[in-house]
């Protein structure tokens, strides 16, 4: 089960919304929707999590990049919603690094259906390289929250209720749970 907020900081605090990610498909959008969250390029975090699997937070400061943390980049590569947060700088590959280069795959009549031998096999499954390889714990900017209250430290250690538990740092646990 997933959940995502909007939360906006504006003059009179702290505004949260649930939010529909179905029509997001990149990063991009992601930033864009926070953006829209914000009447004055106010910082706008976006929350994200599914249920005793992963959290993640995207940070926009009005025009600034996104910076993104994510709780555990592997169990995230395998949802929809995690898969918007890894990009390829943020997974440090270059980008459209998506696996083996069709050009280098030794392509000689047996995938058509004739044996061929473990050796090839081999050879392909060591072509696709760190593109199919993502870490295992968190990936980001552990400090995208530190100036609110959450530290690096306090971040790499959230589990449970983690976003419960980064409203309640800032203040907005009641606001938050408006929209839960």
């Amino acid at each position: 089960m997933y959940f995502a907020a909007l939360l906006a900081r504006t003059e009179d605090g702290w505004e949260a919304s649930d939010t529909e990610l179905d029509d997001v498909e990149t990063l991009s959008d992601l930033a864009d929707l926070a953006r829209e969250a914000a009447p004055d390029e106010d910082t706008v975090l976006v929350l994200i999590e599914q249920e005793d699997g992963w959290f993640g937070v995207v940070r926009v400061d009005g025009e600034d990049d996104p910076r993104i943390y994510v709780s555990d980049a592997a169990a995230a590569a395998r949802s929809s919603y995690g898969e918007i947060l890894l990009t390829d700088e943020l997974l440090g590959r270059e980008p459209g690094d998506d696996g083996p280069d069709l050009d280098t795959l030794d392509l000689d009549g047996t995938e058509d259906g004739e044996p061929d031998d473990a050796a090839d096999d081999e050879d392909v499954a060591a072509d696709t390289g760190p593109a199919d390889s993502v870490p295992h714990g968190p990936v980001g900017d552990a400090l995208v929250l530190d100036d609110l209250g959450v530290s690096e430290k306090d971040l790499r250690s959230l589990s449970g209720d983690a976003l419960g538990t980064i409203a309640e740092v800032l203040g907005v646990a009641e606001v938050l749970e408006t929209v839960r």
